[in-house]
């Protein structure tokens, strides 16, 4: 997957993270801050039409076929110029998520479906690690139900968070497409229009189709990237990814799994009692989407030079680099929340689980390391945020975030810890996570003195009032 979503460049990197900070081109091909890929859609050869896969759609769909295959590729074709929904075409997503994952992994390994025993030892797991967390969180069990999905049934689970989350993005986009004509103008090219749009939903469709259909084949549960993806209230694992993330590990895989249902659970109880949390995340995803700008210039040519019998040349011209986040102050900001407000929820939730599980698990320690690891190596989370919005949760923040919520813990229990949950003004910030000793030991306001201070000046106004009462 590309580093840069949809071939938006990245603003800016801040300095304070030194290499850390640097894009890593998984492919090999560095590129700097804000540049460019080679291909920003990601787009190959389309699954399951033996296509080579280059970085014209196209010509990967017509390149290779054979006599035979033409039928099919024009009803693709067919299929992405008459989608008249949103700004993605989702049923193309979906179709070519469950194709990505019907291929299997890398590694060889083919989806399955779940059957009984694993049913039942997931749900057990998860019962036990609800049991432990009561004991490291005042916060209450969020999980109504625990199940075991294939990666199939995380595809179809998944998919109405990816639509709220990638919509917002893929409309500005769409919108910019449709407008770059003057208004007298569009009702003349609305054909024209039209099918700009069509592909530009079956571009993003696809995209996401691709990076979706990948990630479940990594994925161990239902809150990896640190959102709620699944139905609320529903603890989920993966089996057959819990099998494989542990295979070389030496850990007993009963641990293993047991270990991935702490995070899973510990993730269902913040997001199901701390009300405000999901929209402020996928708030901040929208105020990211609104500072997208559409270099118009490019588009307008791109437009006035299509020959409709050559609807590839727009692919081709949105690889030049066409959609630039804004670089301003607001853009900036609505990165940092976002950024800030993930890492303090994968901290918390990596405190808490290792509180609840460093006693009673022996490679408690080791697998945390390992989930780490994964992390600061470009996990799932990583590409797939970096794919479609541009962020890289860094692991330096989550490192900082983790211990600030240890820190809090030693210094006003679990109750004081989980309290700044009430609101998003009281969670530290992207300041505080550069020196969480500070905050955590900074002076906090005490209103008990207060309270009493304001009680007895209000009982002595009343005795006032009754004495001048009495006396008349």
């Amino acid at each position: 997957m590309s580093d840069t979503p949809f071939g938006f460049g990245l603003p800016p990197e801040e300095p304070e993270n030194g290499d850390e900070g640097k894009k890593k081109d998984p492919a090999g091909g560095g590129q700097g801050s804000g540049g460019q890929g080679g291909n920003p859609f990601g787009f190959g050869g389309l699954p399951g039409m033996g296509g080579a896969g280059g970085d014209n759609p196209f010509a990967a769909m017509f390149g290779s076929l054979n006599p035979q295959d033409l039928g099919a590729a024009f009803q693709q074709l067919g299929q992405m110029l008459s989608y008249e929904g949103g700004p993605v075409n989702w049923d193309m997503a979906k179709q070519i998520a469950r194709q990505v994952v019907a291929q299997g992994t890398p590694d060889g390994t083919k989806d399955a479906s779940v059957g009984p025993a694993e049913k039942s030892a997931v749900e057990e797991a998860v019962r036990l690690a609800d049991l432990w967390l009561d004991q490291a969180t005042s916060l209450p069990s969020g999980a109504n139900t625990a199940v075991a999905w294939s990666r199939a049934e995380w595809v179809e689970a998944t998919l109405p968070a990816w639509q709220q989350l990638v919509d917002p993005v893929a409309e500005r986009v769409g919108t910019a497409m449709g407008d770059v004509l003057p208004q007298e103008m569009q009702a003349m090219a609305g054909p024209l229009i039209g099918m700009m749009r069509s592909m530009g939903g079956a571009m993003f469709g696809q995209q996401i189709g691709q990076a979706v259909g990948a990630l479940a084949g990594e994925v161990v549960g239902s809150t990896d990237v640190g959102l709620p993806l699944g139905p609320a209230g529903r603890a989920a694992l993966l089996p057959l990814n819990v099998e494989a993330f542990g295979k070389d590990l030496g850990v007993p895989p009963e641990e293993v799994r047991l270990y991935l249902a702490l995070r899973e659970a510990a993730h269902q109880r913040l997001f199901a009692h701390v009300p405000w949390l999901r929209s402020h995340l996928f708030g901040a995803v929208e105020g990211y989407a609104r500072g997208i700008k559409v270099d118009t210039s490019k588009l307008e040519e791109a437009v006035g030079q299509l020959d409709p019998t050559h609807p590839e040349q727009l692919q081709e011209a949105l690889q030049q680099g066409m959609f630039q986040p804004e670089d301003t102050p607001e853009q900036k900001a609505a990165l940092a929340r976002l950024e800030t407000a993930l890492a303090l929820v994968e901290g918390w939730v990596d405190a808490v689980v290792h509180e609840a599980a460093k006693t009673r698990l022996t490679s408690a320690d080791a697998l945390r390391e390992t989930l780490r690891r994964r992390r600061a190596t470009g996990g799932p989370a990583e590409q797939t945020f970096a794919t479609l919005i541009g962020l890289e949760l860094r692991p330096r923040r989550l490192r900082d975030a983790a211990r600030l919520w240890a820190s809090l813990t030693d210094a006003r229990g679990t109750d004081g810890r989980d309290a700044l949950w009430e609101h998003p003004d009281m969670l530290p910030t992207a300041t505080d996570l550069d020196d969480p000793d500070g905050f955590v030991h900074r002076e906090h306001l005490d209103f008990s003195e207060l309270d009493k201070m304001l009680g007895e000046a209000a009982k002595g106004d009343a005795e006032d009032e009754g004495k001048g009462g009495s006396s008349e």
